[in-house]
């Protein structure tokens, strides 16, 4: 009995390390046997998702995978993204069969017009497939065309904390065209989407990727302005174990509307989810899950040169919010003009143009209750340049960086880090990595002061070849919010795309056994 219950401790340590889920929480006790304060120890596997890039042949595709260095860890690790579908095959009893409704995209046409539904992720002999070998070296992969399928990646022992790919996607005409990003993410059962379209000029999708061995079963609800939108459609799709389902939101709903709240909620099973937002003017970029809902958001890394800003938020709950807005700028926070608070009706989605609100200098937009605190989602949606040549992008509402948080691909010109801390100064260390292809490491620590944003000039590897991660580590002070602007004129058209850095869940909390607990061994 005395050993079962060391064993169990230990167990339990083993799976917390593992999954960077699990937690103990010990029954109050006195005198021996009682837990110290958790140790914070590396996570020894991590799994990573990244939606099909595109369906326009049109489209050239980088994926860079990065491991940042950990204390702690072995010497043996192993990471590899491959194919969903060539999981699939691989795996008995899948048929690569989803329930969900989807639509395909070429060249600007909307297939959905005209019935036809392609399944996504076709297996193609150019796919990438990376295989990371070290931490603190970006490794980096190439694709093109329409054919790319998602991708399901796995790292394990040295690998595995902090573990993280970018996906970039350029096209160069059409619906959508402009630059596209997103980071890989990890499976979960729970996504919310403020900002996703059914607009005519907008093709929306939701992205639902697979990785186990078993169905997952998936519920897709929407909200717009006045509530929910009817619909039976989503309700029971069925992504095949290691696959993927892109769902077209129109193909969800008859109505028409500009603003939408989009919430993914896994039956059983889990997946990643994402938004690809493609418009017909204003380019297009993936929309990634905002945080979960609280009474105060931060939504990091407004670009400086922003032509129009527009929130979307949407509440939950029964209750209505009423969020103050204030911006973040350079010299501290101030409310943007006629904007000063925003009225959220319980269960709908509202909608407000902010205009040029950074007006050529960095801001972060910071909500929170004018009184009672009501749970809240919220998102960004971006748009740069002028007339014919504008592109968008969004930013959705994310949580402090934490303890580590990492921008894998990233480019010695086109890459702008925003730090914010909008309570209290911090202090923060920034570690640029070696080059894929070349470089060696470069580390800088900064200030930022409370109630500010601050478009820092991120370190550049001394002898880049390549391109290179930006690793964020808060030193002391108040919490810290990041974003990274990757941005790239193609043919006068200013392509951008904001990725937010939460934090990298690198290493997890478990209980150290008190030294008296050997005395149960007694």
């Amino acid at each position: 009995m005395n050993r079962t219950t060391i064993s169990l401790i230990a167990g339990t340590a083993a799976l917390a390390a593992i999954t960077g889920f699990a937690s103990l929480t010990a029954p109050g006790a006195s005198g021996a046997g009682t837990a110290k304060a958790a140790a914070e120890l590396p996570v020894e596997r991590t799994t990573l998702l990244c939606p099909q890039p595109s369906t326009s042949d049109l489209a050239d595709t980088s994926y860079t995978s990065f491991t940042p260095v950990t204390k702690g860890t072995g010497s043996d690790g192993t990471a590899q993204l491959r194919s969903a579908t060539e999981q699939s095959a691989d795996t008995s009893g899948a048929d690569g069969k989803t329930g969900g409704k989807t639509g395909g995209k070429t060249g600007g046409k909307k297939d959905s017009k005209k019935g036809n539904k392609k399944k996504a992720g076709k297996p193609t002999t150019d796919k990438p497939v990376l295989t990371p070998k070290e931490p603190g070296k970006p490794v980096t992969g190439d694709t093109s065309g329409a054919d790319t399928p998602a991708l399901v990646g796995t790292a394990e022992g040295r690998l595995a904390p902090g573990w993280a790919v970018q996906e970039t996607t350029e096209v160069a005409a059409g619906t959508g065209r402009g630059l596209q990003g997103v980071n890989c993410t990890a499976p979960d059962t729970e996504f919310w989407f403020p900002g996703a379209s059914t607009d005519p000029a907008r093709t929306d999708y939701v992205h639902l990727t697979n990785p186990d061995d078993s169905a997952a079963v998936v519920d897709i609800e929407l909200y717009g302005k006045d509530g929910a939108l009817k619909s039976t459609v989503g309700e029971g799709i069925t992504v095949a174990p290691h696959s993927s389902d892109p769902v077209l939101l129109s193909t969800l709903t008859d109505e028409k509307q500009t603003d939408l709240t989009v919430h993914v909620n896994v039956r059983s099973g889990r997946v990643g989810a994402a938004v690809q937002a493609l418009d017909d003017k204003l380019g297009g970029d993936w929309l990634a899950a905002a945080t979960d809902p609280a009474g105060s958001l931060v939504l990091p890394g407004i670009p400086k040169d922003a032509t129009a800003v527009r929130l979307i938020a949407f509440t939950p709950g029964d209750a209505d919010a009423d969020l103050k807005l204030r911006l973040a700028s350079p010299s501290g926070q101030i409310t943007p003009a006629g904007n000063e608070t925003l009225h959220v009706k319980a269960g709908m989605t509202t909608a407000v143009d902010l205009g040029p609100v950074t007006r050529g200098e960095a801001g972060s937009l910071v909500l929170t209750p004018t009184d009672k605190s009501v749970p809240v989602v919220a998102a960004l949606r971006v748009v740069r340049g002028k007339g014919d040549k504008q592109e968008t992008a969004f930013i959705p509402a994310t949580s402090p960086v934490g303890t580590r948080a990492t921008s894998a691909d990233n480019s010695g010109k086109g890459t702008t880090l925003s730090l914010a801390a909008p309570t209290r100064t911090a202090q923060v260390k920034v570690t640029a990595s070696a080059g894929s292809d070349g470089g060696t490491a470069v580390s800088k620590t900064y200030t930022i002061k409370a109630g500010t944003t601050q478009d820092i000039a991120a370190p550049v590897p001394s002898g880049l070849q390549g391109t290179y991660a930006l690793t964020v580590e808060p030193l002391s002070g108040g919490p810290v919010y990041a974003a990274r602007t990757l941005a790239a004129t193609e043919e006068g058209v200013p392509g951008f795309t904001v990725q937010t850095l939460p934090d990298d869940r690198g290493t997890v909390a478990v209980p150290e056994a008190d030294q008296d607990l050997s005395v149960l061994q007694k």
